[in-house]
């Protein structure tokens, strides 16, 4: 279904019953609500959550910002890489407030909240900016934006912003195939056949390169959020891959050194996604941090 979130249509999926314990799952860049896996949603459905998947803004299903432009993403890290302010048609704490507006609109006033890269990015500036709608926080394979903490490496960051060889499905898929064969966890390696199925799937569904820029430019303009890391009081859970290429493990202890209230389980042969031999740990780490263990 579509709600407007504070004037702006957001794509949802919202599973498990009503009276449920709510759990908001946002995803990363570029990445549509369908990258939580069903089975994922499935076994926390069962765990007793309510779950409830967001298209952020510029992707998917949800509102394009079209109307600002392909923005020049070299000129962004350059100046991101200077230190200068980066414009952006929107701001991540814009997507929180997007979050917080699909809240409003299925009349939840506090849910525990998982975020994924990106997401986990959004998710700490519900829980900075408003801690009063947040019970619980799990933070996936995500980022405080510290200056100091290592990026991808060269050959990730190449693959992040290169374009597809053809702008046919086929050629778009394979494109996503290659690329997570390289963030991919190094211990779980997805069968290439379940890559294509799946990023076919999501392909047909929406494809919406520019938004996915446009939110890569949002990332630039946030810069570092940790300064108000240590207002977070609610039960945080930090779950990183000791083997991600695209958000190097020291993240993820950073994020552990600035929230006062954080546990972390560090995943060994874990890369940036999301392996289906992890599902029960996953759940049992959100369920653990919602007080559901």
């Amino acid at each position: 279904m579509q709600v407007s979130a504070r004037g702006i249509a957001i794509e949802v999926d919202d599973q498990g019953p009503p009276a449920a314990e709510p759990l908001l799952m946002v995803m990363g860049l570029g990445m549509q609500l369908t990258a939580w896996p069903d089975p994922l949603v499935q076994k926390l459905v069962a765990r007793g959550f309510r779950v409830i998947r967001i298209d952020n803004r510029d992707v998917g299903l949800s509102q394009g910002f079209d109307g600002a432009g392909a923005p020049n993403l070299l000129w962004a890290a350059l100046r991101h890489a200077m230190h200068l302010p980066v414009a952006s048609p929107y701001l991540l704490s814009d997507m929180a407030g997007d979050a917080l507006g699909v809240l409003d609109a299925l009349k939840l006033q506090r849910t525990h909240v998982c975020g994924a890269s990106m997401g986990g990015m959004i998710a700490q500036h519900l829980a900075s900016g408003h801690p009063q709608r947040v019970k619980s926080l799990t933070l996936m394979m995500t980022s405080s934006g510290a200056r100091r903490l290592p990026g991808p490496t060269l050959k990730v960051r190449s693959a992040m912003i290169s374009r597809p060889p053809s702008q046919t499905v086929e050629g778009i898929v394979e494109h996503y195939v290659r690329l997570y064969a390289l963030i991919g966890s190094p211990a779980y390696p997805s069968p290439p056949a379940y890559l294509r199925d799946r990023f076919t799937t999501s392909v047909k569904r929406s494809y919406r390169p520019a938004g996915t820029a446009r939110q890569m430019v949002a990332i630039a303009a946030d810069g570092d959020r940790s300064p108000v890391l240590g207002s977070i009081r609610m039960p945080t859970r930090i779950i990183h891959g000791r083997a991600d290429p695209l958000v190097p493990i020291a993240a993820g202890h950073d994020l552990k050194a600035k929230i006062s209230a954080a546990q972390i389980d560090v995943v060994d042969g874990m890369g940036h996604d999301l392996p289906a031999p992890l599902y029960p740990r996953f759940v049992d780490g959100i369920a653990a941090v919602a007080g559901r263990a």
